[in-house]
């Protein structure tokens, strides 16, 4: 994304699992990011980014929006109906038959400027639910096209999904693609399911680990692809001196403490009060806690514009006022509050230096931060405590402690638990968990999407 730093122009990464996924794949094996740059159309787009490809190892081609577009478009449509309906989270899901028509028109931009920008042979991949119809308009200008997609976020069940007005022509197009990806099965499940149930005459046949759809005399492959983690970057900057550093300071400025670490966008689906309410319980419940135990809750700026946004954040801020005015005592701080951004090396050396990660979002698609937290692990010292609702859960289950993030008592108890965990179990679980988190990096994770694009692209039957 850009920003206007007192008139000059720079190029900032934005916030969010996508970027830090695909960022060191592009960089490794080259390619064209197109998307919008997250400013205003007026920037002057061909001097910003006509060193990108020497900058990040990848070149940049921006999709200029207007102010109406990103109004209806990304904080519309994608992010009031979308957002909220795929995290099953329907009444704060809004119907808007204008923001619909503008995520159409911005979709056949990316399309249009796709289809000027690709070369005959390449093959183009999709990222998430902003851009569920782009191939529909692509293929109508070069039907020859390859084309996949990724979903980073859930896919809901029928019941769910079938409250979207526009749920036939969003199927329609997401059937356009060759090859459609998702994060679990049961999101490739619900998909599955939803296409049966809104086109009766598809066929679908499975060959595992895919299914096959075949409707209106074409093939569409779908299959689940968990995203991963730059595993090698994380755990070397933990190594780092400079993390080591870090961490060294956080330590001595929390001596004699046991350190919970949450890091979260501002998001309603993140969970963060239901987290706060767990450890406040948590204190209640357990005093042995009190004056030995802190948590580090992150919270990255999202959408500050928004007024559901500005008022979740006051709320967490009310929240943490009222947590630390019940049981702060002198030189004890139970809940430690950061909105804002931390550096790479920052957020390696909170990683290094929390005994307990708490990780507990409503519904995620994945969620990386679970993932870099075991990266950076790197003394094998670190407990798990993870959602169930988090993609990442299925992946991770055999280490980590899953919670019901809306259970406060068993998310409470769970608490206690990692706190008085034995030395060997902690490590042993660690070990676990930073090994299947090696095993499924992002770069294994691209070698599988696009091996099941070439058997996509061969329309084998």
């Amino acid at each position: 994304m850009l920003e206007n730093d007192t008139g000059n122009w720079k190029i900032e990464p934005g916030s969010g699992g996508l970027v830090s996924a695909l960022g060191p794949v592009l960089k490794e094996r080259g390619g064209t990011w197109i998307g919008w740059p997250g400013t205003s159309e007026d920037a002057p787009f061909q001097d910003i980014f006509k060193s990108s490809r020497d900058k990040f190892g990848y070149e940049i081609i921006p999709v200029p929006l207007d102010s109406g577009e990103v109004d209806d478009y990304y904080y519309g449509f994608s992010n009031e109906t979308l957002w909220p309906l795929f995290h099953n989270m329907l009444g704060r899901a809004a119907f808007n038959r204008d923001h619909w028509d503008t995520y159409r028109r911005v979709n056949k931009k990316f399309a249009d400027i796709t289809a000027a920008t690709a070369a005959e042979d390449d093959f183009i991949w999709v990222q998430d639910y902003q851009l569920l119809l782009v191939s529909k308009y692509l293929k109508k200008q070069r039907p020859g096209t390859e084309a996949g997609f990724f979903l980073h976020i859930p896919f809901p069940s029928p019941d769910i999904f079938f409250r979207l007005p526009w749920r036939l022509p969003i199927i329609r197009a997401m059937l356009s693609y060759d090859l459609v990806g998702f994060q679990t099965r049961k999101d490739q499940r619900n998909f599955i399911q939803c296409v049966k149930s809104l086109l009766p005459q598809a066929r679908v046949r499975y060959r595992s680990p895919h299914s096959i759809v075949e409707v209106e005399n074409r093939s569409v492959l779908a299959g689940t692809f968990p995203i991963g983690i730059d595993f090698k970057r994380y755990n070397d900057l933990a190594k780092s001196r400079e993390a080591e550093q870090a961490a060294w300071f956080l330590h001595e400025k929390f001596a004699e403490l046991k350190l919970l670490i949450g890091v979260d966008r501002l998001d309603y689906t993140k969970g963060i009060p239901s987290r706060f309410e767990a450890f406040e319980l948590a204190l209640k419940k357990y005093p042995d806690l009190h004056q030995k135990i802190s948590l580090l809750q992150v919270v990255v700026p999202s959408r500050i514009d928004v007024p559901e946004y500005q008022a979740m954040k006051r709320r967490l801020d009310e929240m943490v006022g009222r947590i630390n005015g019940l049981f702060s005592t002198l030189g004890w701080i139970p809940i430690h509050y950061v909105f804002g951004k931390l550096t790479p090396v920052e957020l390696v050396a909170y990683y290094r230096s929390c005994e307990i990660a708490l990780i507990t979002p409503l519904n995620d698609g994945m969620n990386l931060v679970a993932k870099e937290y075991c990266a950076a692990c790197i003394n094998n010292r670190g407990i798990l405590i993870l959602s169930e609702f988090a993609g990442a859960a299925r992946q991770l289950r055999k280490g980590a402690l899953l919670v019901n993030p809306y259970d406060t008592e068993e998310t409470a108890d769970t608490i206690w638990r990692a706190y008085t965990m034995p030395v060997e179990e902690r490590k042993g679980r660690m070990k676990k968990l930073r090994n299947q988190v090696r095993n499924k990096d992002v770069h294994h994770w691209v070698r599988t999407f696009l091996r099941a694009a070439e058997v996509a692209g061969e329309k084998e039957n």
